[in-house]
């Protein structure tokens, strides 16, 4: 029973801290004379009203808004319908950020240790049984998280909004009414978004915000605690939490990074954690003021300086330098001084520990294709055009296998090269400049996309080789990324190829005997559904981690995990706790990106807690004794079967006539490349027609969370389900939700996605003569998939289980629902006949809603 008392204290703590304080502090904003937009607020409660009441009874955005305008404004024409509007958009884009800051400002409050795993609960477990001792010491040795942030456009404020949001979120905590005034009039003021697209370092710069405010203190906090944990029973501490960067490293279909990009980043990454530790070693100069550490303090500071301002200095990997020293400052401060202020220098001693002279990896990743094709063009230049025969493309895998002779040699390159050639050429040399001027760490991974055989990583290897490594100092990691549901299927047997060829086999042996291998959760979900995905991953896993057993090799996957469930987020660290000792998981890595980052990792506070909750998933799924039990040939043949139904509805529906044509017509897809939150282009190819296949599953995702359908976070799961049903075995498939963790979590998270869609904002789609069956099939799988799901959990409404996020949920899709109006009528104008103005205006309308219904998401896209 504690467990429903704490869901009930919590609901309470939400209704009185977030709901009450946001409506209090909203009757606030709106009473706000803004820059062109004054007088705005008393309209917009009306105009959400109207929205809300013109839903209800099935109207058309047009009949809505053209309604409103007649009855309660002036507006005379379009022109002054189009600029109410945008002002419109503005408020609640800035409602948008007021609900989250409220909801951050009580975040400790809504997540307090009750009903938490913590690491020393779990030791102080261990006390009755040496057995479980030893066991949990082990996992805490083995096990270490890696959160790499990436560059994917789903939601980047600029660094002026962030500094707002973390001011006001401070303001409201205290309940600080004379600065919450001011912070949202200094919002009302401040632009949203970039005029221009940002460049590759931009979105390395907006990014590094999040490192230098959030992650810096953070990860410190928990290593600390860690560190505490550990000394108290006797176990040996070590480094848990690694960072992880792809702006500026990540060239998969961006053309946008060049290899200067990347030497900047590492650059400007360095500097910035110069900039850190000069910070806190100022404070720590401020405290120790003894005699016996003069000269050690000078000499530190004078080198934090040069490192953190000085632009002409050569760099280079000063870490030990830093650790060397500071550890005299202590040893000084305990054998002279009592051991004062010692703790300061422990907590910059960890954070160099932990960001050594680099603050995160920098990983560098392109797709196999492109590899290819540099490959092609280095084998007809000397010495090496004599290895290899003029059919090299056309041999088996097998046989270019045998091909490769994996010799260092002094390239001369004759053969007019493309930039994206050149591009891979230099990037290559430069990881090793990187690594002498930030240490190894800053640059050692390079990740193969869309990799579909083991060529594609030999052949990679031979790159290096070519240009300016020798073998015996490869100091760098190859991580395939199998995404498809196909690659998926292939991906232990191509693995099982690179363990067993010898001159794999000893470079791996040089790193340690351990291999990472990254699996796509985006590609996976567009290409073959949310369960087909998420199912074709988790037999990959096991497959994987067996090979992997057999040859001893350590493995590690690296999750490429997006914001919303049909992209591999929701309840995460629930994902890493249901693991079985079938699936490597010791070593969890995984992307943070978008909203997830703001919204999971925004804050020192919830980056601490969801930091925690990741490591302390990797240790309670390393403690259970019981194997999965979707490997029970009862429950794995019934998980194969609603695969198999699931995908073919979803392939069904893909490709359908109508499928890419009603996502154009009616979602912003064919716009999103005019916004401009990104480097990155929407699709992968540059041919002028949109091919699904060409699509980013980022771009792909986004449109259906903008058309509040959420087609890939469930399609398919409704129909796999009821043909279970009809079969018979609705017993079984109840018995694997109630006993799989694993199965549970994905359910849920497939409930929260549909918890995000809203089928009767576009129920008038279904009077179209061209598209409205369309409409009704998409419909019709949302309602069996709503009712199949809630009769499998045994709930009455979605999300019943998680209230305080439902509730969360249901404010932040009430606030935007305007939006949702706003971009459909906007849309629908843009199928009428227009001049060239009128386009321009109702596109620019169009986009700008996108911003505030992605943000408002938080894990939307």
């Amino acid at each position: 029973m504690q467990k429903p008392r704490f869901t009930g204290q919590r609901e309470s703590i939400f209704n009185n801290e977030v709901v009450s304080r946001f409506e209090l502090y909203n009757s606030l904003f709106l009473t706000l004379p803004f820059y062109k937009i004054k007088d705005t607020g008393t309209l917009l409660p009306l105009f959400i009203k109207y929205c809300e009441d013109g839903v209800k009874n099935q109207k058309t955005p047009a009949e809505i808004i053209n309604v409103f305008f007649e009855k309660y404004t002036q507006a005379a024409n379009a022109k002054d319908i189009i600029d109410l509007l945008f002002r419109f958009i503005q408020y609640i884009e800035r409602q948008v950020v007021l609900f989250d800051a409220v909801e951050d400002a009580s975040f400790t409050k809504l997540n307090t240790a009750e009903g938490q795993s913590s690491l020393r609960s779990m030791l102080k477990k261990s006390e009755s049984s040496e057995d479980v001792y030893q066991k949990t010491a082990q996992l805490i040795d083995d096990l270490s998280l890696r959160l790499v942030l990436t560059a994917h456009p789903t939601q980047f404020y600029p660094g002026s909004v962030l500094s707002i949001i973390t001011d006001l979120t401070a303001a409201i905590k205290i309940n600080d009414i004379v600065s919450i005034n001011q912070l949202l009039q200094q919002l009302g003021k401040t632009p949203f978004f970039n005029k221009t697209s940002p460049t590759p370092v931009d979105e390395a710069l907006s990014l590094s915000w999040y490192l230098e405010n959030v992650f810096y203190f953070a990860a410190a906090n928990i290593q600390s605690e860690i560190d505490s944990s550990l000394e108290e029973y006797n176990i040996p501490t070590k480094k848990a939490i690694e960072l992880g960067f792809w702006p500026g490293g990540d060239r998969d279909g961006n053309p946008n990074v060049h290899a200067e990009d990347t030497m900047q980043v590492s650059k400007m990454l360095r500097q910035i954690l110069f900039r850190c530790y000069y910070r806190d070693f100022r404070k720590l100069k401020r405290r120790i003021t003894f005699r016996g550490v003069e000269e050690v303090i000078y000499k530190v500071q004078d080198t934090l300086y040069k490192n953190a301002f000085d632009t002409n200095i050569v760099p280079e990997n000063i870490s030990d330098f830093l650790t060397d020293n500071l550890n005299l400052i202590k040893s000084t401060l305990i054998e002279s001084h009592d051991g004062l202020f010692a703790d300061l220098v422990d907590d910059l001693l960890r954070k160099v520990e932990l960001f050594g002279s680099h603050f995160a990896s920098l990983d560098i990743r392109q797709d196999s294709r492109v590899l290819r094709d540099v490959h092609a063009y280095c084998r007809q230049s000397k010495p090496i055009i004599s290895l290899f025969p003029e059919n090299y493309d056309d041999l088996s895998e097998t046989e270019k296998i045998e091909q490769l002779s994996f010799k260092s040699a002094k390239v001369n390159y004759t053969g007019e090269a493309s930039a994206l050639i050149q591009d891979t050429l230099q990037t290559i040399a430069e990881i090793k400049q990187i690594q002498q001027s930030n240490g190894e760490l800053a640059c050692h991974r390079y990740i193969i996309s869309n990799c579909q055989q083991a060529s594609d990583i030999l052949q990679l290897i031979e790159l290096f080789l070519w240009n300016g490594w020798e073998e015996d100092q490869l100091t760098v990691d190859f991580v395939p990324l199998f995404e498809t549901v196909g690659d998926l299927q292939v991906a232990a047997d191509i693995m099982d190829l690179l363990y067993s060829h010898p001159f794999y086999r000893k470079h791996l042996e040089s790193r340690g005997n351990r291999q990472d291998i990254m699996l796509g959760y985006s590609d996976s979900t567009k290409d073959g559904g949310y369960l087909t995905a998420n199912w074709s991953i988790f037999n990959a896993k096991v497959a994987l981690t067996a090979i992997s057993e057999k040859h001893n090799i350590r493995l590690a996957f690296f999750d490429g995990r997006g914001g919303p469930p049909s992209r591999g987020g929701g309840k995460t660290h629930l994902f890493y706790a249901s693991m079985g000792k079938e699936i490597a998981n010791k070593n969890i890595q995984l992307t943070i990106q978008g909203q997830t980052i703001s919204s999971q990792y925004g804050s020192i506070d919830s980056a601490g807690f969801n930091i925690s909750q990741l490591i302390n998933a990797g240790i309670s799924a390393g403690m259970k004794e019981k194997h999965n039990v979707l490997l029970d040939p009862l429950h794995k043949d019934i998980l194969n079967v609603m695969s198999k139904d699931s995908f073919e509805s979803f392939v069904n529906l893909r490709e359908h006539p109508l499928f890419m044509g009603y996502l154009e017509r009616y979602s912003p897809l064919s716009l999103l490349s005019k916004i401009t939150i990104s480097s990155r282009p929407v699709k992968r190819s540059s041919g002028e027609k949109l091919r699904l296949e060409d699509l980013r599953a980022i771009s792909f995702v986004t449109s259906w969370g903008q058309l509040k359908q959420n087609i890939p976070g469930f399609y398919g799961i409704g129909t796999a389900l009821k043909n279970q049903e009809e079969a018979g075995n609705w017993e079984n498939i109840r018995q694997t939700y109630q006993e799989s963790g694993y199965f549970k979590t994905i359910i849920d998270n497939c409930m929260m996605s549909m918890s995000k869609a809203d089928f009767s904002i576009t129920a008038h789609f279904a009077n179209d003569p061209e598209y409205g069956d369309f409409w009704k099939m998409l419909n019709s799988e949302y309602e069996r998939s709503k009712e199949m799901l809630l009769k499998l959990a045994g709930h009455e409404t979605l999300m019943e289980n998680y209230p305080v996020e439902k509730r969360s949920v249901a404010v932040r899709e009430k606030i935007i629902l305007p939006l949702v109006l706003i971009q459909h009528f906007a849309l629908e104008k843009l199928q009428e006949e227009l001049n060239e103005e009128e386009v321009q205006s109702y596109q620019k309308l169009a986009i700008r809603t996108v911003y505030g219904i992605v943000n408002a998401g938080r894990n939307s896209a």
